[in-house]
């Protein structure tokens, strides 16, 4: 009876699932070795050690509340990254369900371990959908055996919370999103847009509606599908990576996109996508290990019971957005963009090596990589990699008071041209002498149009609205 539970016609979809989510894996491992330490190290801006002093193995589950350093950070880390890549290339598949379950519960530890103590600067709803979807590839088996039906499900479910719950958070937010507007403002002010974003955003206001319509459609309605019989669940899924790739192309989200499309391949069954892969043989023995059938089994009913307060929070009219329900994040809440900003506020950092400041003061800027700053440097191309100051700068710029407890500690690492710091900046005006002093003022930036752009050669043009921070220096 057991057997029921479990299936050959899923094989491809895991196969191409789990090779895509070692991939994901593999890229958040490589931002945490580039940034954690200038962000959360020891002497970062929100260092660890101080955080664990005041909060509980309990609320944070983390290996880092036995230790922290640096150096054990990096060591952890990149363990997390081996195993990812070892995942990728199918080497765990050698090995019977419980190893090959145990190294797929490596790198869901590891990376559990960093989001619970990353603070701010890993509050972003993409973390927990990493560890949701990571938590489940635990138990889909190797590609020796059978697929389990219900975890299958079950990630179809998460597909269906992060489609359904954006949808609706847009269509109770914004009036925007039910006017049909959103998108004049979104390309443009959006946190970090890439080099199409500028060709997005002057597309005629048409197509723009077009674009809004059609993201109802597809938040709203087409998850549905994703819960019926072939062919419509293939069906519903094509038209989810359609415009998961849309946004790929159009924004800098840094793995989102890319999950949602990993997770629709838990929709496609190998008659479908063996039209696209025909070079994929599915093996004609597989095996079911009884391990496999009880853990599976357990596993989603634990995961069902879990799920009924995000499900019912997507009918809430007090619908969280981007929330955790568990400290493991094993259940969890999406949704952004419920409301649009319609103009976008930059904060700009600039710095002086003069002594005294007056009216003939000279500043130089400091460049982000992905934030807009130089008017004509055209935005770049990030996504799935994420810049995480880059992105708390957009918080930054609405003045958010939860937002700023990192922002003076970055001032002060700027004023003592800390060398972790400056590299995750593209470019420092100081490099033979530190700032004395430095400040840092808002401006409204715009998109130019096709006229503007052809003359000055800008993709930016701007407006100062005042001072963010005063002249400041090193006590």
């Amino acid at each position: 009876m057991l057997a029921n539970f479990f299936s050959d016609q899923y094989w491809i979809a895991r196969l191409i699932f789990q090779k895509s989510l070692a991939l994901l894996y593999i890229v958040a491992f490589l931002v945490a070795l580039n940034q954690f330490k200038a962000l959360l190290g020891e002497n970062g801006l929100l260092p660890v050690p101080r955080f664990l002093t005041y909060v509980k193995f309990s609320q944070a589950p983390s290996i880092f509340h036995f230790y922290y350093s640096d150096k054990f950070f990096m060591t952890i880390t990149w363990l997390g990254l081996a195993v990812s890549i070892f995942l990728f290339f199918g080497f765990a598949d050698k090995f019977s369900f419980l190893l090959n379950a145990f190294f797929w519960f490596i790198p869901w530890l590891i990376y559990l371990s960093i989001v619970n103590v990353g603070q701010t600067f890993y509050s972003f709803g993409w973390e927990s959908l990493l560890l949701e979807i990571g938590f489940l590839s635990i138990f889909l088996g190797s590609n020796k055996s059978l697929v389990p039906i219900i975890i299958i499900f079950l990630l179809r479910l998460i597909l269906f919370k992060l489609e359904f719950g954006a949808g609706l958070i847009k269509i109770r937010g914004d009036e925007c999103w039910r006017n049909l507007t959103c998108l004049n403002y979104h390309h443009e002010t959006q946190p970090m847009p890439n080099p199409l974003s500028w060709y997005f955003h002057n597309l005629p206001s048409s197509v723009h509606k077009l674009e809004v319509l059609g993201n109802h459609f597809v938040q709203l309605i087409v998850p549905w599908g994703l819960f019926l019989p072939q062919p419509f669940s293939s069906i519903a899924a094509t038209m989810i990576v359609g415009t998961q790739f849309w946004l790929v192309l159009s924004g800098n989200f840094s793995w989102l996109n890319w999950s949602a499309i990993v997770l629709s391949f838990s929709a496609f069954s190998n008659s479908y996508l063996k039209r696209i892969f025909p070079f994929i043989e599915v093996p004609t023995s597989l095996t079911i290990c009884s391990w496999q059938q009880n853990i599976s089994i357990v596993i989603s009913i634990l995961i069902l019971v879990l799920s009924y307060k995000p499900i019912l929070n997507l009918f809430s009219k007090q619908q969280k957005m981007n929330a955790s329900f568990d400290s493991l994040h094993l259940v969890n809440t999406y949704g952004a963009f419920g409301s649009v900003t319609k103009q976008r506020y930059e904060i700009i950092i600039e710095g002086s090596i003069e002594k005294e400041i007056n009216a003939n003061t000279k500043w130089l800027e400091y460049e982000f990589k992905g934030k807009p700053g130089d008017l004509a440097k055209m935005p770049a191309q990030y996504a799935p990699y994420h810049l995480r100051l880059d992105w708390l700068m957009w918080f930054a710029s609405f003045g958010f008071r939860q937002q700023q407890h990192w922002f003076m500690p970055l001032i002060e690492k700027l004023l003592q041209n800390d060398r972790e710091t400056l590299k995750l900046l593209r470019t420092n005006p100081f490099e033979d002498q530190a700032p004395v002093y430095i400040r840092a003022r808002g401006y409204i930036y715009e998109f130019t149009n096709y006229q503007e752009r052809k003359s000055t050669g800008n993709y930016w043009k701007r407006k100062l609205i005042g001072e963010y921070l005063g002249p400041v220096k090193l006590r």
